[in-house]
């Protein structure tokens, strides 16, 4: 059984072959990361071509939508909107891959003022609505914590549009946890389970020392993994989930990780087959 996905740029499939061939030759399945590179440069026949080598090899696709210089949530209607054509746009291309699930960035960002919070909240509930109407029927669609300081936002906007029926869920990056919400320092994952756990579907996994998101491989940082497999077992839900490696160096401990564990996460996880 495939336990995870494994996090591959396309513009790095692209650009570096040798990156989509080791998938391949591994049997890796990939969680693809579509940006503006991958919307506006790569043509819909090189896509199809990718996909078809994926298909043929057996292995199960993802996507991660974009998410560099933009603004989902912002209160600023010009940049919102730019925000939801890109997103929208690269949907064109998801669907060429026929994904499992996609990743979003929510888009939530520290106010400049109290009432800009509730601007935030509208205007992220907006984005996410429109993609989600976009494609009818569409796998699911996971919204990842990335720089909040707290759990508490993300959980109201992903309960507040599962309670309209949208097939969504929180994807839980314990690495963002650790680095960006400065859990090293707080160590208050049980909170952040406690508030999202509800609604967590999918994991994203790599490791860090606390001083920046450094997708190490799992192991290699500081994150309190034997709490955090604790927490993952109470979960209501058992998540699906995507190795973050930032290099080959990372994958190889993550996979080892992996090995190690296997028994224990076979039960905590859903696996990819």
């Amino acid at each position: 059984m495939r336990l995870c996905f494994v996090n591959l740029p396309l513009r790095y499939a692209e650009r570096h072959p040798e990156y989509l061939e080791h998938f391949l030759a591994h049997g890796l399945c990939p969680e693809l990361g579509i940006d503006a590179y991958a919307v506006d440069r790569l043509g819909r026949d090189w896509h199809e071509r990718v996909a078809e080598r994926l298909r043929a090899a057996g292995l199960a696709a993802a996507v991660h939508l974009p998410f560099d210089d933009l603004r989902p949530a912002s209160t600023d209607p010009l940049a919102a909107n730019a925000a939801r054509r890109r997103i929208l746009g690269a949907l064109d291309v998801a669907r060429i891959y026929g994904p499992r699930h996609m990743v979003g960035h929510p888009g939530l960002t520290e106010p400049n003022l109290p009432e800009q919070e509730d601007e935030q909240r509208a205007s992220a509930l907006a984005t996410w609505n429109a993609v989600c109407d976009a494609w009818p029927g569409h796998p699911p669609l996971f919204l990842e914590n990335t720089f909040d300081k707290t759990p508490d936002r993300l959980a109201a906007l992903v309960a507040a549009l599962r309670a309209a029926g949208r097939d969504v869920g929180v994807c839980f990056d314990a690495g963002h946890w650790h680095s960006f919400s400065r859990g090293s320092a707080n160590r208050d994952l049980d909170r952040w389970f406690a508030a999202l756990g509800p609604h967590i579907r999918h994991l994203h996994l790599h490791d860090n020392s606390g001083a920046a998101d450094e997708h190490l491989g799992l192991g290699q940082g500081a994150i309190p993994w034997e709490q955090y497999l604790g927490l993952l077992a109470a979960l209501p839900e058992r998540p699906t989930a995507t190795l973050e490696p930032h290099t080959a160096e990372a994958l190889d401990h993550s996979l080892a990780f992996l090995r190690q564990h296997a028994e224990r996460l076979a039960s905590l996880i859903r696996g990819v087959d």
